[in-house]
């Protein structure tokens, strides 16, 4: 059955490599995309668990620190942080603006007490302390030193944070909380929210305490029907890939009737006829897998947002390349496995 199979595939080399390169290309996407959703789904994790809070305090109605933009009175800082049970509190801003050029770039603008609670850990130089400075997001590929133009502003670069996006990739500046309450606020001394180290035993009147696991689902909301569409990408992706192997299995098995029909003549079983197509189906999307991975390794860099690949996707490629495959060869199956034996004493 094997030698069968590998002797056709070697007639029909050329057409086997076309066939392996673009299933290839077809598995390295859906590789590519399924990292994508990956980090997509772990920015949100990474950027909750950054502040080190435990409780986050927003508005009463508003859904969620990063989603909803209800402010409150700075003076609910002080109020929160003498609460029982609560080891410390810190206000947040948490706001959206562009640095200016060319072509502006969207970000995320946080702002937040300098030295306290919820302050960014800096990948390189300083955190931003006084009036004018800013940490940027490492994505952004700013250097300390340099000058950015935020919202109309000049600002100073002091130092970098990494791990810092969210909302779809988005890079993140950090400012300290005054500047950010003059530029969002007028100055006016308000907040979005307020972090907490402990969980808070009484609130005030008019905000509510989320856990950090509140405050990543309220996060995941926005981004549940891109979830969605990425997934229907990669559905269609596997069907692509296994319309491919289909179409070569099909085709191998027109122009091979002749040779299926005298193994019908000279007793072999079905199974062996079976077995040969399966055979190539198999061979053809484990060739593809295998080269795949190296395929999406080198167009990862490419990708503008974070891709996350381990050996359990690997895995998955190769399982669910194996059953395309296996589901793939039936369509030559029922061609070759009616075809009548007195084809191989036709003229």
């Amino acid at each position: 059955m094997w030698l069968l199979s590998l002797r056709d595939l070697q007639w029909r080399r050329r057409r086997f490599l076309i066939a392996v390169v673009a299933t290839s290309l077809i598995f390295a996407l859906t590789l590519l995309v399924t990292g994508t959703a990956k980090g997509i789904d772990n920015e949100v994790g990474r950027i909750v668990t950054s502040f080190a809070a435990d409780r986050w305090v927003v508005d009463e109605g508003a859904t969620g620190p990063f989603t909803s933009t209800r402010p409150l009175d700075e003076s609910v800082v002080d109020e929160i942080a003498a609460a029982a049970g609560v080891e410390g509190a810190a206000g947040l801003i948490l706001f959206r603006g562009t640095l200016g050029g060319e072509a502006p770039v969207d970000v995320n603008l946080i702002g937040y007490e300098p030295g306290g609670l919820g302050a960014p850990t800096i990948d390189e130089g300083r955190a931003a302390t006084a009036p004018g400075e800013a940490v940027v997001d490492v994505a952004l590929g700013i250097d300390p030193g340099e000058t950015i133009d935020l919202i109309g502003e000049d600002r100073e670069v002091v130092g970098t944070a990494d791990g810092v996006t969210f909302f779809y990739g988005i890079p993140t500046v950090f400012i300290p909380l005054a500047d950010l309450q003059e530029m969002a606020f007028g100055g006016l001394p308000l907040v979005t929210s307020v972090i907490t180290e402990g969980a808070p035993a009484d609130l005030p009147a008019g905000v509510v305490a989320l856990s950090n696991t509140q405050v990543e689902d309220d996060l995941r909301r926005p981004t549940q029907n891109g979830a969605s569409t990425v997934e229907f990408i990669r559905v269609l992706l596997w069907l692509t890939a296994a319309g491919i192997i289909a179409s070569i299995v099909y085709l191998t098995s027109l122009e091979r009737l002749r040779d299926v029909a005298v193994l019908k003549a000279t007793g072999a079983p079905n199974r062996v006829l079976v077995g040969s197509l399966v055979a190539q189906a198999l061979v053809l999307s484990l060739a593809s897998v295998v080269l795949a991975i190296p395929l999406a390794l080198l167009m990862k860099p490419g990708m503008d947002f974070e891709v996350l690949l381990g050996p359990g996707d690997y895995l998955t490629l190769a399982v669910v390349g194996v059953v395309i495959g296996g589901l793939a060869s039936l369509a030559g199956l029922r061609r070759a496995l009616t075809v009548d034996p007195a084809l191989a004493f036709g003229g």
